[in-house]
């Protein structure tokens, strides 16, 4: 299933920078190990904000939440998730 997910990151203003930008290396680790799998498949940053457009491609609803829930810096995300399905007019 392929699922299209808006995230958009709120650390704490008080989280000290070099706590922050190791979870930040931390979850480009982690969005690479998943674009490898094939689970990751587009991953696009929004232009003025701290919030990313994602196309995720697993087996079901359960595989994206567990998914999900490891990256970094979930705890400090804000997601909207929508499921996709195939339009009927796509050529390709």
């Amino acid at each position: 299933m392929l699922y299209h997910v808006r995230m958009d990151v709120h650390p704490p203003r008080d989280m000290p920078a070099a706590e922050f930008d190791a979870l930040k290396a931390a979850e480009k680790v982690r969005a690479e190990e998943l674009q490898r799998q094939g689970k990751w498949r587009h991953l696009w940053r929004i232009a003025g904000a701290y919030a990313n457009v994602s196309i995720f491609d697993v087996a079901d609803h359960d595989e994206l939440h567990a998914i999900l829930s490891t990256l970094p810096l979930f705890p400090f995300m804000h997601m909207q998730v929508t499921p996709l399905a195939r339009h009927p007019s796509v050529i390709g």
